[in-house]
């Protein structure tokens, strides 16, 4: 049997509202049982610097104040995911941003209730997860290393 992987990452953060609300361990686990590997993982505090940086696309709205005040109000856990199409999986698994429109069995369909307190965030293309992983995390912070079950995820005859 032989592996193949293609070993794309994406960028998940859990917000301060997930924290709060007890929610990260549930979060991390649906990611991890969808088969997905789990690479590097911090809890940090977001100064308003990096939250500026993390959010530049939005400069400008009138909403953009709210989101760093929002982000830099408590700790947040950041991570990087792996596996075939993670970013695509990732965002199939949070759901949309509204929570009107996020789907039930959704991360955000099953616990969101606000647009602006909507618990997680995941990188939206293979780009924008290149960006948020460089600014969260250097590379020793990253592991590779193998799952014992990545041969029932990954396998191609």
């Amino acid at each position: 049997m032989e592996i193949i992987m293609e070993r794309e990452r994406t960028f998940v953060m859990v917000k301060p509202d997930g924290i709060q609300r007890g929610l990260a361990g549930k979060i991390i686990s649906r990611i991890e049982r969808k088969g997905l590997k789990l690479v590097a993982l911090k809890m940090m505090r977001m100064d308003k610097a990096l939250a500026e940086k993390h959010y530049a696309v939005h400069q400008g709205k009138p909403f953009f104040d709210r989101l760093i005040d929002f982000i830099i109000s408590g700790p947040v856990i950041a991570s990087i995911w792996e596996g075939d199409n993670v970013v695509a999986i990732v965002r199939k698994l949070v759901g949309a941003t509204s929570p009107d429109n996020a789907e039930p069995g959704s991360i955000r369909g099953d616990f969101v209730s606000s647009t602006t307190l909507n618990t997680i965030h995941a990188s939206d293309s293979k780009e924008t997860a290149a960006f948020e992983i460089n600014l969260f995390f250097d590379g020793k912070e990253i592991q590779d290393y193998s799952l014992c079950l990545e041969p029932w995820f990954y396998w191609r005859k």
